[in-house]
């Protein structure tokens, strides 16, 4: 249970990482055929803090037995996330939002709709080589194209997708696509899996 709430608390402040990594080790210690309650808790938070880092829970993870009810509203979640749908998203909290309440995770999981906005931009840039932005707020849901130009200035400044806006013509114009095997982003993603499981190997041997 400490692990467990340290990670909330590193969670709340930001710190989703180091979170993930305390809850993962409350999963592991926690009693396979007992405190199922617990269980669900932890794996229900520890689903919202995996969709904050960007990464999409297994679906194996929703099937189990013992998390297939509990988890349903994550995994409606989850599924609004990796499809960037705007739509969906508010669906979900308005459905299920006394449910995340009572989960104590309806704080964190309002923090997800950048995520959301991020991957419905990413999609964008990658089918549409030029597009306006009334068609992008029409598409992602906003309520005018000033909102959708602002929001793909900043995905652009934060590296999300490359593309230029051209205000004179009023439109985005996607750079042709580069290989990502040439980015950083493999090498990133290869040192959070080894980090990981040199945690866990160190947890172990404890």
């Amino acid at each position: 249970r400490f692990l467990y709430y340290l990670g909330r608390i590193k969670a709340a402040r930001l710190e989703y990482s180091v979170a993930h990594k305390h809850l993962v080790q409350a999963m592991r210690k926690a009693p396979q055929n007992a405190a199922v309650g617990f269980r669900q808790t932890v794996q229900k938070l520890l689903v919202v803090v995996e969709l904050l880092l960007g990464d999409i829970p297994e679906r194996q993870i929703f099937r189990q037995a013992s998390m297939r009810h509990s988890l349903a509203p994550y995994f409606q979640l989850t599924q609004a996330v990796r499809m960037g749908n705007l739509q969906r998203f508010g669906e979900v909290l308005e459905n299920f939002g006394p449910q995340f309440r009572q989960d104590h995770t309806y704080t964190l999981i309002l923090r997800l709709r950048h995520n959301v906005i991020k991957t419905a931009i990413r999609a964008i840039g990658s089918s549409y080589s030029r597009i306006s932005p009334q068609d992008i707020a029409r598409k992602l849901g906003l309520d005018s194209a000033e909102d959708a130009e602002f929001i793909v200035a900043k995905a652009i400044r934060d590296g999300v997708i490359e593309a230029t806006l051209d205000p004179e013509g009023g439109y985005m114009r996607s750079k042709e696509s580069m290989d990502i095997y040439c980015t950083k982003e493999p090498q990133m993603a290869f040192h959070q899996r080894i980090s990981f499981c040199l945690d866990l190997h160190n947890q172990s041997v404890k």
